[in-house]
Order: structure tokens, then sequence, then C-alpha cells
């Protein structure tokens, strides 16, 4: 497993926190928010997902990477 911490613009409050983990559950990683300094650590299986993979599911949620 892999760990990567990618910033995130556009999070605001809980309900966005939710849709970024959300959108990472989905596809099969994990996601852990930091509202505060706006970045997200995500875990994933490098032989599984791609970070390009990963950025397309948190901008699909409305948010840029």
């Amino acid at each position: 497993m892999k760990n990567v911490t990618l910033k995130v613009a556009g999070m605001s409050c809980n309900h966005c926190v939710n849709s970024v983990e959300g959108a990472l559950k989905t596809i099969g990683a994990t996601g852990k928010v930091d509202l505060a300094n706006g970045t997200v650590i995500v875990e994933f299986d490098e032989s599984k997902l791609t970070i390009e993979a990963i950025k397309d599911a948190i901008e699909e949620q409305g948010y840029d990477v």
C-alpha cells in the first residue's frame, strides 16, 4: 500500500469531507481529509490504482486537485 498527500481546493465543510472520502472508497482507496490544510492523505494499492485515477475521482466531485 502506498500513501500520498494531495492538495485539494474547494473543500470547506463536512459534506466536502464525506464527498471526497466517499469517492475514494468507491474506487478502492481510503482517504483522510484535513480541512484546515486543504489536503487528503490517500492510501491505495499501486497495482490497482494510479494517482491520475485518484485525482479524477476527486475532481468528479467538483474539487480541484
